[in-house]
This record gives C-alpha cells, sequence and structure tokens, in this order.
C-alpha cells in the first residue's frame, strides 16, 4: 500500500496565520513530485470565528485546487482519533488521472428535488461521468434522509461515503467548507472520477445472532410476524438460545438487520442495513423498528457491543483488501459515530488504528460526526454507531 500519494496532519495550536501558512506548506512538501488533487479539512469548533481566513491560507500554501470538509468536536489524521480537538485536520491527496468537482447544496433544492435528472442537472455531474461521491452535510439545517432518497434515485448503484458535521450543540452550529467558503446550512459533496474510484467499509458495529428470518406481516415500521409466528415471540427465543454470557451483553443492545439484496445465496456481515429496535410487546407480538421493512424481506438480529464493533470492523477491512487487491490505495477519510472512540472501546484511536493495519500506511482524515453516509448494497443509507471508510483506489 502507497502513502507517497496522500499525507494528513493535525494542528493543535491556536489561530496563527504564519504557522499555519508554514505547516501547509510543510505538508504539501510530503508529496514530493505529486500535485496535490484533493484537500480535506476538518476544523474544531474554537476554529468558527478564522475558519474563513484558515481555508485561503490552506488552499494557496499547500497549493490545493479542490477543498472539502466540515466541523467536528472529534477529528481523525492518520492512525490517531483526537476526541476533545481544539484544532484543525488537512488531508493532501495526489489522486492520479482522477475527475474531481465539487458541489454545494441547500434544503431548498432537496425540497425541490423530484425525479432521476434533478440532482445531476443541478451538480453538472452526470452518473456516467462520476465514479462516486463524499459528502458533508449540516444535520441542523438539512433533511438528510430526504436527501439520501433523491440522490439514489440520481446516481445509486454509485456510492456515497460522508458524515453530518458536529460543531456547537448548543446552538445548533455547525459548518461546512468547499474551497474558499464557510456554510452554516445544507451540505458539500465531491464527486469523484475519472482514473480513481470510491472503495470503502460501512461497518456498522454489529454481530448477527440467531439466523435468517423472513418477515410475514409487517405494517409502516410495526413487525407483527416472522416466519408465520410473532414477531416477539421469534426475538426472545432467539436471545434464549444465546449462551448467558451473550445474553447479557445483549440486553440493551439489540438490532435489526435487514437484507437490502435478496438474490445472494447466502448473507454475511456488510448485506444487513442495521436499524434500532424501537420496542416489542410480548402481548400484542408486536416488535417497532426504526425502519420500514417490508413484507417477504430476510431479517436476521444483531447485537452491538465494543467485542462485536471491533470484530465487524475487521472482518470489513479485510474483506475490502480482498476486493481491491493489488490496486493502489491513494489514501482514505474515515467518518466515525461520535458513539464510536473510547466511549465504546475503552481505548482511543481505535478504528483509525485498525484500518492504518490492515491497509496502511494512508494519509487517512476524518471526524466524528452525528450520523455516516455509506452503501449497503446498490444503495446508499445514513446510518449510526458506524464508522464509514472511503478509500480512494485506482481504477
Amino acid at each position: 500500500m502507497n502513502s507517497e500519494f496522500s499525507t494528513a496532519a493535525y494542528w493543535q495550536g491556536d489561530f496563527d496565520e504564519n504557522g499555519l501558512r508554514g505547516w501547509a506548506e510543510k505538508l504539501r512538501a510530503q508529496l514530493g513530485a505529486h500535485p496535490v488533487s484533493l484537500g480535506l479539512v476538518f476544523m474544531s469548533p474554537k476554529f468558527f470565528p478564522h475558519a474563513q481566513a484558515t481555508l485561503e491560507i490552506l488552499r494557496v500554501h499547500a497549493r490545493i485546487p479542490l477543498l472539502a470538509g466540515c466541523s467536528s468536536t472529534a477529528l481523525i489524521a492518520g492512525s490517531h482519533e483526537i476526541e476533545d480537538a481544539t484544532g484543525i485536520v488537512l488531508a493532501l491527496y495526489s489522486l492520479p488521472g482522477a475527475e474531481l468537482k465539487g458541489f454545494r447544496f441547500t434544503q431548498g433544492q432537496v425540497e425541490e428535488a423530484d425525479g432521476a435528472t434533478y440532482w445531476p442537472l443541478e451538480s453538472g455531474v452526470d452518473p456516467k461521468r462520476t465514479n462516486g461521491w463524499l459528502t458533508f452535510i449540516d444535520p441542523f439545517h438539512l433533511d438528510a434522509e430526504s436527501w439520501m432518497r433523491s440522490w439514489n434515485m440520481a446516481y445509486a448503484p454509485l456510492p456515497a461515503f460522508g458524515g453530518l458535521s458536529s460543531g456547537i450543540p448548543a446552538d445548533q452550529t455547525t459548518q461546512v467548507y468547499l474551497n474558499g467558503e464557510v456554510f452554516e446550512d445544507g451540505g458539500v459533496a465531491v464527486s469523484i472520477g475519472g482514473g480513481v474510484k470510491l472503495s470503502g467499509v460501512i461497518s456498522q458495529g454489529c454481530t448477527p445472532i440467531g439466523e435468517t428470518w423472513t418477515l410475514t406481516r409487517v405494517e409502516q415500521n410495526l413487525i407483527h410476524q416472522i416466519a408465520n409466528r410473532p414477531a416477539y415471540a421469534v426475538l426472545a427465543e432467539t436471545v434464549q438460545q444465546l449462551s448467558p454470557a451473550d445474553q447479557q451483553k445483549a440486553r440493551g443492545n439489540l438490532f435489526i438487520g435487514l437484507v437490502v439484496n435478496e438474490y445472494l445465496e447466502d448473507f454475511h456481515r456488510g448485506d444487513f442495513l442495521v436499524r434500532n429496535l424501537i420496542g416489542g410487546d410480548p402481548n400484542s407480538g408486536v416488535l417497532a423498528v426504526a425502519a420500514l421493512p417490508r413484507a417477504g424481506q430476510t431479517i436476521q438480529f444483531h447485537r452491538r457491543d465494543a467485542v462485536a464493533a471491533n470484530e465487524d470492523m475487521g472482518e470489513l477491512l479485510e474483506h475490502a483488501k480482498e476486493r481491491i487487491g493489488g490496486a493502489t490505495i491513494y489514501g482514505g477519510c474515515l467518518c466515525c459515530c461520535n458513539g464510536r472512540g473510547k466511549n465504546l472501546f475503552g481505548q482511543p484511536n481505535h478504528d483509525a488504528e485498525l484500518v492504518q493495519k490492515e491497509l496502511g500506511p494512508l494519509g487517512l482524515a476524518g471526524f466524528y460526526g452525528n450520523g455516516e453516509i455509506g452503501p449497503v448494497g446498490e444503495k446508499n443509507y445514513l446510518h449510526g454507531f458506524t464508522a464509514s471508510l472511503a478509500l480512494f483506489v485506482k481504477k
């Protein structure tokens, strides 16, 4: 694997024009003769007053033709996850033969979006001219679920990776960045086309338990019957068949995995869209879920905890490595749920270190978000408790 094509670093200090200028130049020098194609920048809220000036300094002195990113309270650089970040992360990528285009979108456009041609006309990017998207979205002023539905109509099965920015929760302020501009609403998307494609990992932090089942009676988000039996009874039986230790782990950590492609011979990690079990009623036998499943759909219950999340990420990274084969990985962008990190794993740097161990050394940058974006099967979804890893791979 190659890191000569990408580099990432964390600026820990305050806003300092000369210091940032030198830092950006030094980072640029690390790529040697390789020209910069793309820069990703992630800033902590401390930098909000200086965000625009910071973007200008970085663009000019690291010679970045296209710069995108967002704000967060926790930043990722290399193999480090800086959980109470006060600084900036900048990553530079040299992507030979890539065709890149940045695009900013708003809630107004999301409300207008109708049909498969809307977004290609707005963005100027034909689905045939892109290999996938990197997206950063403000969660407070844009309906990301609606955006995702219309975006899939236009661009699926092309992958979209990324996340929802975080910032100052008390006054619902976050920022998204495109080139020299700072936005406190909407989103930015970068099309990756030409000689570079996007591959990646969507690790939803769960391990499947029990067996797969078919839904037989469903009403909106309520599952009445699984395999013609009360849904609650099937869940209870699944948990009872676990070892006492696993039953303990499952308490309060149960989820449902919905198969997104029924045509597969059998189902493995990565084939399920994992969603919350909101509640269950033993008397009526009904389960409520945070999704709209359909009768005939295959499901499997899942458990989420640190061990399951570690196992899931490790296994999916191995699959990604096999899938990519010997192709050059130019670098990566990692968006993690703010419910992961030390809170979940009890140790720092878990996800970033695992990525570097399996695929590195890589120029890797990212942030902790209020939601993650990534594909399961041939569609893109919004996720929670997930690590969304986008890899820039030679096509």
